[in-house]
């Protein structure tokens, strides 16, 4: 059985996996873009044909997982899109999801168009540490994945200058009694959303600043983030819960901040590279298959398991020679 090594994180089923990783499930760094992200499943491909597809394959899988086993790691919810054009609607309309609905005019707001292995943790400087099994005692894997996010731009041998990161906020609130999602994008191309979670935290966000580096939220951007929060979501203010004629602003969110976030999307010039190549060892010889899967952007989750699908199927053609090197 190949054994198959993955920078970043992955599965391939039927084959021995060791994921090498520099942060794991729960631990918070800005380079570390999950556990950041508003993680709902509405797709911003537009008319990116290969991206819809990419965005489909996903939101199959976890649609059915979260009508399964898995149930409890989802929550369907209501989603309420408003966009500033049709083509963000388009995308949304190919997901196989039976109960999408378009919203008439009357509905929308002012400018509103439409509506099994194991791991390890390493920090690596080159890919030919893992290739020369530097971390697991001299054991070399037969195929290499790179899915190494925003580390690609500075990871010895891939070294990708076209990745660079597209700096988010969001803020995180305790807001059990919000059972709906709601976003909106704007001309500018930023949008504001409200994605509420099982545990009764709220998701407020966002903004979107390329090759930006800061590491810690900036205050004038919470408030502005809490202000167009209040004004998309109204029910989010505490005291409208009590009082329904109250009229709510940023201030009545103050006392459920629970956190300030800020993360780094893994942006990339000329999109997701998922591609593969044969890469040598110092002296050239011998070569491994490496396949690439990177530069999601901000829509790392929604099209996971379609992107994973690709790298598999190039992982594949790689250990039998066959099929095309890209995507």
């Amino acid at each position: 059985m190949p054994s198959i090594a993955v920078i970043g994180a992955g599965v391939v089923e039927g084959l021995r996996v060791t994921i090498y990783a520099q942060y794991y499930p729960g631990q918070k760094d800005i380079a570390y873009t999950s556990p950041w992200a508003g993680a709902h499943h509405v797709s911003s491909a537009k008319l990116d044909k290969v991206q819809q597809k990419l965005d489909q394959e996903t939101f199959k899988v976890m649609w059915e997982m979260s009508n399964g086993e898995a149930k409890g790691c989802f929550r369907q919810l209501e989603q309420t899109e408003y966009y500033i054009d049709e083509a963000g609607y388009d995308a949304l309309s190919q997901m196989p999801n039976p109960l999408v609905r378009y919203l008439p005019k009357s509905e929308l707001p002012e400018g509103a168009e439409s509506g099994g292995g194991k791991t390890r943790h390493c920090i690596i400087q080159h890919i030919d540490q893992i290739l020369e099994g530097a971390f697991s005692n001299g054991s070399r894997p037969d195929a290499l994945v790179v899915c190494a996010g925003l580390g690609a731009r500075f990871l010895g041998g891939v070294e990708d200058k076209d990745v660079f990161p597209i700096r988010g906020q969001t803020v995180l609130l305790r807001a059990p009694w919000i059972d709906f999602g709601r976003s909106r994008s704007l001309k500018d191309g930023s949008w504001t959303y409200v994605i509420p979670r099982c545990s009764g935290d709220v998701i407020v966000g966002g903004s979107k600043a390329e090759n930006d580096w800061y590491p810690h939220p900036r205050p004038e951007t919470t408030q502005d983030i809490l202000r167009r929060a209040i004004k998309l979501c109204p029910e989010l203010s505490p005291r409208r819960q009590r009082d329904p004629s109250w009229s709510p602003s940023a201030e009545d969110l103050n006392d459920i901040v629970i956190e300030n976030n800020c993360g780094l999307r893994p942006g990339r010039k000329g999109g997701i590279r998922l591609e593969r190549e044969l890469v040598g060892l110092r002296g050239g010889q011998p070569k491994f298959p490496v396949v690439y899967n990177y530069g999601h952007s901000g829509y790392g989750y929604q099209s996971s398991w379609g992107s994973a699908n690709v790298a598999a199927s190039l992982l594949e053609g790689a250990l039998s020679q066959s099929a095309p090197s890209k995507l």
